[in-house]
């Protein structure tokens, strides 16, 4: 439905339900007749309100898109998630109006139900208005304040008072396909109950079984289920978060999710000692480049992967691998090869996969579903790397361990079933980081650059800047601010971490050494993240067509006559809202701490911040978002700046889905149509024809701190 048809609808809807409440209300209960009048009263001021702030962006937002035929940025994404929530309202309105004076009515139930969405619209109407001062201070084009601290300090300053509540009880979901809105309730159900139990002295099976008793009371009550869950997302604390994350790798939830995924022939944990690697150079095979273990905060230690193939390979099944597969630590599970399995020549493909997470919790394990899936599609093995997580591995432990494992899956594909002709990099959120920056680090590093990257909403940009879609922090579920922000710092090293990994005695003055190499290479970076930013691009507009000149006129129109550019300037600053509205506050205030070390600015922490001569010569970028990510905006901007530059990139937007959807495989035909785009991609680059070229140009200060090239 065409957005003035919404809200040509909503209109008609509460003044049929003014009319119809208005009348004679004796089979109404209570006081539920005044209610719903007032209720669809402020209803209808609101949307009248809305219409012409949902003009606006309609006449401008395609300016924000990566191109013509891929529609999606994050105001977009603000007004389908207004309008998502104005045609649940008219929805309920015509069912009132029909239905309210019949006996079995349920009129308290209906107006609390009315009162949860005018509340989610008030809030959605208060975000509108936010992104309204993004459009007026941002250039053209550009989705994030980049240089402009102060914006994005008043965005976190309105979030951590506003009220979020009735974004997770009755309203739970409602922007989302309708299939996993089940499943949202279920997971925040279960935050809520384990929020409960959490730090009781119980056993794994007792708090499970404490958990599911007092879930019954938040099935009942949306309310008291949206209240508990802003206060536990207000004030997260990391380890409550990393904990509940992580009963993804319980056996009971990974078994069950193992019955419901594909059957593979090998499924193997790997643990790969910390040894130095050479790796022939790209520009010249002749030349060999030494590669250091992960050496990070507690000094050289091992990388733990799997290795998941559908169909059992030459090398798979060799002593020299199994010799990595290792029972010590907390095994990972192995499926045993059939006996008399046949085996298959090694395939010419090999993906090597990061899992996201938000480089504070899972593991491949928790990936597992649709890396088995995409192995048996593919048929092409994957290695999935079980890096070091956050905040007890801050960055660059993470880092270095993927490209480690990146390196020695070069040297070693023989054992893992594969030629290595095509290499691909895939990952989500985190792992989607990861893939950028490792692809990164090997074109500085002067060794072979992967084939090609999908990434799925990956995190490109690891600070608070506001931008349109990270707005949707406030009602999404899956990753509200509190929780993004508790990331980013734990990655940036700013969260409380414990001492790290120790690989056995003697091992101290290695440690440090590794320690101060590692701060030694990050105070380098560090100190080059003043003039990175100069080498971000400007938009250059260049000569316009008149249809296109005037569009930017509307669009200039339209900033002038916004609610903030037109507040009049107080001491505290321009008014984000207009004279006479004011969005609901929450209770309790919550604690966002800001990241604001250089760390988060750092190219190889934020990819979207790199000048130019470290992203040029990466391989084909395939990024695969979801138009209801808070993170959108991180591969919109990405794409731009990687198309400007002329570097291959491809961004595809799926909608109705959340952050994380790849994990969600199964749950929704979205999902897996979503997951067969992210396998289309992968497939695009092991087929394509001609290899991509390659940089011989490599940064000086690189090179310096991974020593000189060696002659074999």
């Amino acid at each position: 439905m065409a957005w003035r048809a919404v809200f040509t609808a909503l209109e008609a809807v509460c003044e049929e339900n003014i009319t119809a409440l208005s009348g004679p209300t004796d089979l109404l209960c209570g006081n539920a007749s005044g209610r719903l009048l007032t209720c669809m009263r402020k209803i209808q001021d609101h949307g009248r309100a809305l219409e012409p702030v949902v003009a606006g962006f309609t006449a401008v937002y395609h300016h924000y898109d990566f191109d013509a035929d891929t529609p999606g940025n994050g105001y977009r994404t603000l007004v389908k998630v207004l309008q998502s929530c104005v045609l649940h309202i008219i929805h309920k309105g015509r069912y009132i109006a029909s239905n309210c004076h019949r006996a079995f009515f349920r009129a308290n139930h209906n107006a609390s139900e009315m009162e949860a969405y005018s509340s989610a619209l008030c809030q959605l109407r208060a975000l509108l208005y936010l992104a309204q001062r993004l459009l007026h201070d941002n250039g053209h084009g550009q989705l994030y304040s980049l240089q402009d601290g102060e914006l994005s300090r008043r965005f976190v300053r309105e979030y951590t008072s506003m009220h979020k509540a009735c974004f997770y009880g009755r309203c739970l979901g409602f922007q989302f396909s309708p299939t996993l809105r089940p499943f949202l309730q279920t997971v925040v159900i279960s935050m809520v109950s384990f929020g409960e139990s959490y730090g009781k002295q119980q056993s794994g099976l007792g708090m499970a079984a404490f958990s599911f008793l007092t879930s019954a009371k938040y099935v009942i009550d949306p309310e008291l289920r949206g209240a508990e869950f802003e206060r536990i997302t207000q004030n997260l604390d990391m380890k409550f978060w990393k904990s509940f994350w992580n009963l993804t790798e319980s056996e009971l939830l990974s078994g069950l999710a193992s019955v419901a995924s594909n059957l593979v022939q090998l499924n193997l944990t790997l643990t790969i000692p910390p040894e130095a690697l050479r790796l022939p150079l790209a520009s010249d095979p002749r030349l060999f480049a030494p590669v250091s273990p992960p050496v990070a905060h507690w000094g050289p230690g091992p990388v733990n992967m799997r290795l998941i193939s559908y169909e059992l390979r030459e090398g798979q099944d060799s002593d020299e691998l199994l010799a990595f597969s290792r029972t010590e630590a907390t095994p990972i599970s192995v499926s045993l090869v059939p006996f008399g399995a046949q085996k298959h020549p090694p395939s010419p493909w090999l993906l090597i996969h990061f899992h996201g997470g938000g480089f504070v919790a899972q593991t491949s394990k928790s990936h597992e579903n649709y890396l088995k899936s995409w192995s048996k599609d593919l048929n092409v093995p994957i290695l999935s790397v079980d890096y070091s997580l956050a905040p007890e591995a801050p960055f660059p432990r993470a880092l270095e361990e993927c490209f480690y494992a990146y390196c020695w899956a070069l040297k070693n594909c023989h054992l893992l079933g594969s030629t290595a002709e095509r290499v691909c990099l895939a990952g989500d959120s985190a792992g989607g980081n990861l893939c950028i920056t490792v692809s990164m680090r090997a074109i500085a590093c002067g060794v072979r650059v992967p084939d090609g990257i999908m990434a799925a909403y990956p995190a490109t940009l690891l600070t608070i800047d506001a931008s349109p879609s990270r707005l949707l922090t406030l009602i999404d579920p899956l990753l509200p601010l509190g929780v993004l922000s508790k990331c980013l710092n734990a990655y940036a090293g700013k969260e409380g971490r414990k001492e790290g990994r120790k690989e056995g005695k003697g091992t101290s003055t290695l440690s440090a050494l590794g320690r101060d190499t590692a701060l030694l290479i990050s105070d380098l970076t560090h100190g080059a993240s003043n003039w990175i930013q100069s080498f971000l691009p400007a938009e250059v507009l260049g000569s316009l067509s008149s249809s296109h000149q005037k569009s930017l006129d509307n669009e200039a129109h339209y900033r002038s006559t916004s609610p903030s550019s037109s507040s009049s300037n107080s001491s505290s600053g321009p008014r984000d809202y207009p004279e006479g509205f004011e969005p609901l506050r929450s209770e309790r205030l919550a604690v966002i701490q800001t990241p604001s070390c250089p760390i988060v600015k750092n190219p190889f922490v934020s990819p979207l911040l790199s000048p130019d001569d470290l992203l040029r010569g990466l391989p084909p970028v395939h990024l695969v978002a979801s138009a209801l990510d808070a993170l959108l905006d991180d591969s919109v901007m990405f794409a731009k700046k990687l198309r400007d530059m002329g570097q291959p990139v491809t961004l595809r937007v799926v909608e109705d889905l959340p952050h994380g959807f790849l994990s969600l495989l199964g749950l929704a035909k979205e999902t897996q149509v979503a997951s067969d785009i992210c396998v289309a991609r992968i497939r695009e680059v092991f087929q394509q024809q001609t290899p991509p070229p390659c940089t011989n140009k490599q940064p000086k200060l690189e090179r310096t701190n991974h020593g000189s090239p060696l002659v074999d």
